[in-house]
């Protein structure tokens, strides 16, 4: 029309369509959307908005709840709240800042120039953040965030990759990316915390070793050691990956092989070098960030099995509350090792006993710490074949999923972080 106005399509006949078939029209074409959408991105997707969803509404219904509440939150996290509130007002936004998320903010907004002091903390996931606040009008905390919830996204997609490989059907591929989502303290996934970055470029790194695409590998597991102290022992369960794959051999011929492809492992290791070097050139010290840790939270080297034994006797019931969580996870994975394979039980064992190594102080973030423990998933798919295990499983993982978000949103946020 002239007017720029437009002209409703007539229905067959002449009429004009009614609202029934407008709607019709309507979920044709976002089934036609939906259709475009590669199946296993329609399951990603679907486990993703759900999961920000569901958390989004419990989130803000639960801090409502909790408002004027008598001694929730705790006088020690006052300091937190107005933190998350000069954040954004906006509750669904705002909590998923939280203690160690302030501190990420921070180092993302530091100065590169003058003297640099702040070495408690690996530099990859801060340092991300600062070409994309730039995308964001410099606002630093909102590309964490948009950070931490991309790299969830693509956790989900790995995951589901590799549980195809290692599980060798869609549907246990299926159970194991949901039970990701399920994990107790998988909500944590979506806050502004290095865990959602940490584990996806895990799963990337064994999903390319799987397709024996070494060099690619490599790269990622170089961002894997920058990203936290303990990446760079996934190089060990990843050179599992090659000597199963040459059947365990050790002659001559196949020596050169592990040597051909498995080089670019040495580039995890490196990746944690990086930070040691940065330590080095900006604080005259390789181990500053271990000097930090000591200072700032006690932590020093000790025998993972003497603080697990500590923490179930120790006589802090809360302590033996999270440390039982770390022996459950310990326990399933070696119950299900055959079904997994050796490469991911020593995976899953590194990622719950290297925390435990730093001693006592790492009770109050051992249920955050134990989410790398991905290999956990992949039994308990295997074992839930049957669909009452599958339902009764999931309903159980929710329902304390649920209970530990409530109370590390609401009343105490170090039970778990």
């Amino acid at each position: 029309m002239a007017d720029g106005t437009t002209q409703e399509t007539p229905a067959p006949g002449g009429r004009r369509p009614g609202v029934g078939e407008r709607v019709d029209r309507l979920r044709s074409r976002a089934g036609g959307l939906v259709a475009r959408v590669p199946e296993r991105w329609r399951h990603v997707l679907a486990l993703f908005v759900g999961a920000k969803v569901v958390f989004a509404v419990l989130g803000v219904i639960a801090l409502a709840a909790w408002d004027g509440v008598p001694g929730a939150p705790p006088a020690d996290e006052a300091g937190m709240r107005t933190a998350q509130e000069a954040i954004s007002a906006q509750r669904w936004i705002s909590l998923w800042f939280a203690w160690d998320a302030l501190i990420y903010d921070h180092l993302a907004r530091q100065p590169l120039t003058g003297a640099w002091d702040d070495f408690g903390f690996p530099l990859l996931y801060p340092f991300l953040a600062r070409p994309v606040a730039v995308l964001l009008g410099g606002n630093t905390a909102l590309a964490l965030l948009l950070i931490a919830n991309v790299a969830f996204l693509l956790l989900l997609y790995y995951a589901l990759r590799l549980g195809e490989t290692v599980l060798g059907d869609d549907a246990s591929a299926r159970r194991f990316t949901r039970y990701l989502v399920l994990l107790p303290t998988a909500f944590l996934f979506q806050a502004a915390l290095t865990e959602s970055l940490f584990l996806c470029l895990a799963l990337a790194a064994f999903h390319y070793a799987e397709q024996r695409r070494w060099l690619v590998v490599g790269l990622v597991g170089y961002f894997l050691g920058l990203s936290r102290s303990i990446g760079f022992l996934v190089a060990v369960p990843l050179a599992l990956v090659l000597l199963r794959q040459h059947r365990h051999r050790l002659d001559p011929g196949t020596l050169r092989a592990y040597l051909r492809n498995g080089w670019p492992l040495l580039l995890i290791p490196a990746g944690w070098l990086t930070f040691m070097a940065f330590c080095r050139v900006t604080g005259g010290d390789w181990f500053a960030y271990k000097h930090a840790q000591e200072k700032g939270w006690g932590i020093r080297v000790q025998d993972p099995l003497g603080v697990l034994w500590h923490g179930l006797t120790g006589g802090d019931g809360r302590d033996a509350v999270r440390v039982w969580f770390a022996v459950a996870v310990l326990a399933v994975v070696l119950a299900g090792a055959r079904r997994i394979g050796l490469p991911y039980v020593v995976y899953a064992v590194l990622m719950v006993l290297a925390p435990l190594s730093m001693g006592p102080p790492v009770y109050k973030s051992l249920l955050r710490y134990l989410l790398a423990a991905f290999p956990v998933g992949l039994v308990l798919a295997r074992w839930a074949r049957t669909a009452t295990a599958d339902v009764w499983l999931s309903v159980t993982l929710a329902l304390l999923q649920g209970v530990l978000f409530v109370v590390w949103l609401a009343y105490w946020t170090h039970f778990v972080i």
